[in-house]
């Protein structure tokens, strides 16, 4: 969520790093610090109004951290008493270190919702805390946020899968995107695409390994399942991961495939040149007409993810972060007063989401996971031009409600990308088959990773 989009991806990859996630290693039993085996620390009392204090809160830099800088001077307002030192860190470098050496940490962090599993013995339970708003917010993001039926992240932002399309182009090739409703339309509208311009490739699919498993997992997910169970066991050998990898192996047995890398030059390019007209990605791709395309600036259009069997999920998410607070946090009750306000009251998602200096639209690259925040009727952003004056929020919250629950996010996740993110490209490049790439990931992914954990 960065104006330079490099850094918005080098967040998704430091959500999930292998070094990150190596120093975050251990059982996912939720336990208090350094008391293995004993009930999680609970925060379970809201302070009043007239609460005073000082709070420590650590944000990435970059735009996403001005945003919040913004939101935090609301909350200020609203809590004159209590002092906000508000911190750029380089979060994927430090927190996990120090929520372990328990030294220096603050009060609360902005974390990725793949960090939360792992790290919950050294995470305060906040599940009577989130009690009263936990009906009305994402069932998706209160899972990822759960470790042995307690809550440890505060849900922030929900980044669901949409279909981005050039609307000229499908206009051109007689394909009305209403129409593309399974994912074999999306297919038939590739092949359409392809009749119109013999060098078109519509389809993007991704060369990174990482981003490629990212969005493996996004497409998995809007049929209810995950790389990993609730206990942590693989379960990529099933029905839900081969509709995917056949579909796959299907677009690219026809030619119909661009492999690039995420807005990198080759990508960027096929995109204005027309070769590619159809990306079914994260919310966040917005960035990509908003910033850096020319030509196709205003001619790209948003839609809901196709589903995979007639009438299901029309969206997945790709990505996610949350707030934490470390279990020896010296003011948590004032760190949650401060996240409350800012996910769950009015004007704390306002501030947040709203235009502002950084984002005048306002903040284009998720939507907020509270419901009341997420309502068609309130947009929190604006229509985008980038989009032709599209209602982008609209798009984008519908499809958020259609997001199937999930698993917490495995420690191992990050490190399984040297197996299944690396076999994806090899489907992707035609040396393996389906049941290749699930056979050989799934013996690796449970040797190496699941066995060792």
């Amino acid at each position: 969520m960065s104006r330079s989009f490099v850094p918005r991806r080098s967040v998704l990859r430091g959500a999930l790093g292998a070094g990150a996630l190596a120093a975050a290693a251990g059982p996912l039993a939720a336990c208090a610090p350094g008391s293995s085996g004993s009930e999680p620390r609970k925060l379970t009392g809201t302070p009043s109004a007239s609460a005073k204090g000082e709070i420590t809160i650590w944000n990435r830099s970059g735009d996403l951290f001005k945003v919040f800088d913004a939101a935090i001077d609301a909350f200020r307002k609203a809590y004159p008493d209590i002092k906000v030192n508000h911190q750029a860190v380089d979060i994927d470098a430090k927190l996990a270190n120090t929520l372990i050496s328990g030294t220096d940490l603050p009060d609360g962090s902005f974390w990725d919702d793949a960090k939360i599993g792992g790290q919950a013995e050294h995470l305060y339970d906040l599940t009577d805390l989130i009690a009263p708003y936990r009906d009305r917010t994402s069932a998706y993001k209160l899972s990822v946020n759960t470790v042995g039926g307690r809550i440890y992240g505060v849900p922030w932002d929900l980044d669901p899968g949409l279909l981005w399309y050039r609307e000229d182009l499908l206009e051109d090739a007689g394909v009305d995107p209403a129409g593309l409703k399974t994912y074999d339309d999306l297919l038939a509208a590739a092949r359409s695409l392809r009749e119109k311009n013999p060098k078109a490739r519509p389809l993007h699919m991704e060369k990174d390994p990482f981003l490629g498993q990212l969005w493996l997992e996004m497409l998995a997910g809007q049929q209810g399942t995950s790389l990993a169970d609730a206990d942590g066991q693989v379960r990529l050998d099933s029905k839900e991961y081969r509709n995917v990898l056949n579909w796959v192996r299907d677009a690219v047995d026809d030619d119909l495939v661009t492999h690039a890398e995420y807005l990198k030059q080759a990508d960027l390019a096929a995109l204005e040149n027309g070769q590619q007209a159809l990306v079914p990605w994260a919310v966040w791709w917005s960035f990509a007409p908003q910033q850096l395309l020319k030509k196709g600036k205003g001619k790209w259009r948003a839609a809901p993810l196709p589903a995979w069997t007639p009438g299901g999920a029309r969206s997945g998410a790709m990505g996610g972060s949350s707030f934490i607070i470390p279990a020896k946090a010296k003011n948590p009750e004032l760190a949650w007063l401060l996240y409350e306000f800012l996910c769950f009251k009015e004007p704390g998602y306002s501030a947040v989401y709203g235009p502002s200096e950084v984002y005048p639209g306002g903040l284009t690259t998720s939507v907020p996971s509270y419901g009341p925040a997420r309502r068609p009727d309130k947009p929190l952003f604006e229509p985008v031009a980038a989009l032709g004056g599209q209602d982008l929020w609209k798009v984008a919250v519908d499809a958020a409600d259609t997001i199937p629950s999930a698993a917490p996010i495995p420690a191992w996740w990050a490190k399984s990308v040297d197996y299944l993110g690396n076999n994806l490209q090899r489907l992707i490049e035609g040396k393996m088959s389906p049941d290749d790439v699930i056979d050989d990931s799934t013996k690796k992914i449970q040797r190496n990773l699941v066995d060792r954990a």
